[in-house]
């Protein structure tokens, strides 16, 4: 069952997507009100974590939010199957880095580099990185669970040159590139919740505990590699750009979970700036902290 829908997912996709995005835009309109009104997605876990986000809002405000995050979220649904039939003309029209110097200096002195992101304005248009940066990038991933999705999705990454790595192979990968003397820029993706049983960490995250993954700055102090912020900002529909912040240049230095802390709060300056391009629908905060822990 699972392949007869993605194939017939597949199939429409393909032709759909044929169209200019001016075009697709439409059916993002119309998403935008199967998600929003009816039948909703996720509309109790959107507005629940933007209470507890911003208690200092009030209903109103929490609703425009709600809103205007769905109308993104129905553009970044259909900007991501377009990645499929994206020219790469097009692509760097739409998704400018603005300043790659520090990366490229960073690769001249031999240093490899991880950069953190979040859930964030369009994240997966990032993928045509090296194309515009000197490392070798290794885009770390959580694998779907739909194996016929999951390697779709990746294929459609993939087209731009960017290296997919499981998360479970990441230490793996770099030291493999470090073996064949290759400069890596190692991209993770930030927000993601650990399992119950793997947490190991817990941090303040928008007036929450919330436990974080601890792998950015294992790997940083391990290799000593520094560490940037992939700052992602809308410009218009359909038009982003990407800052390239600097976290620390010597993680050795720093106090241990000092760097997580860090990355962490870069994040949550970022959302509050413009809340409405996070990933809200994302049960961010589902476990809850133990007292012992």
């Amino acid at each position: 069952m699972k392949a007869i829908f993605f194939y017939i997912f597949f199939i429409f996709n393909w032709v759909i997507t044929l169209l200019p995005l001016r075009v697709l835009y439409l059916f993002s309109d119309i998403l935008y009100l199967a998600l929003y009104y009816f039948p909703g997605y996720r509309k109790n876990v959107v507005l629940n974590n933007l209470r507890n986000s911003f208690p200092e809002k009030n209903n109103n405000e929490i609703i425009t939010i709600s809103k205007k995050f769905y109308r993104h979220l129905s553009d970044l649904f259909i900007e991501t199957l377009k990645l499929q039939h994206m020219s790469n003309a097009e692509m760097e029209r739409r998704f400018v880095y603005k300043d790659c110097s520090v990366l490229n200096r960073l690769k001249q002195e031999g240093k490899s580099v991880i950069a953190c992101l979040g859930h964030y304005g369009n994240w997966e248009w990032s993928v045509d990185l090296p194309k515009v940066i000197d490392h070798k990038v290794i885009g770390v991933y959580k694998p779907l669970h739909n194996k016929y999705f999951d390697r779709y999705f990746n294929r459609a990454r993939q087209k731009h040159e960017m290296e997919l790595v499981p998360m479970a192979n990441t230490l793996r990968a770099i030291l493999s590139n470090m073996k064949n003397g290759i400069n890596t820029l190692t991209a993770l993706i930030t927000d993601q919740t650990p399992p119950r049983g793997e947490i190991q960490y817990w941090t303040s995250f928008f007036n929450q505990e919330t436990p974080v993954y601890l792998g950015v700055e294992k790997l940083a102090r391990k290799f000593n590699m520094p560490v940037v912020y992939f700052r992602i900002d809308k410009i218009k529909r359909g038009h982003y750009e990407l800052y390239i912040d600097v976290i620390t240049e010597d993680p050795r230095n720093l106090k241990e979970n000092e760097l997580t802390n860090l990355h962490v709060k870069k994040l949550e300056d970022h959302i509050r700036a413009r809340p409405e391009l996070w990933l809200w629908t994302h049960r961010r905060w589902k476990h809850k902290r133990y007292p012992e822990e």
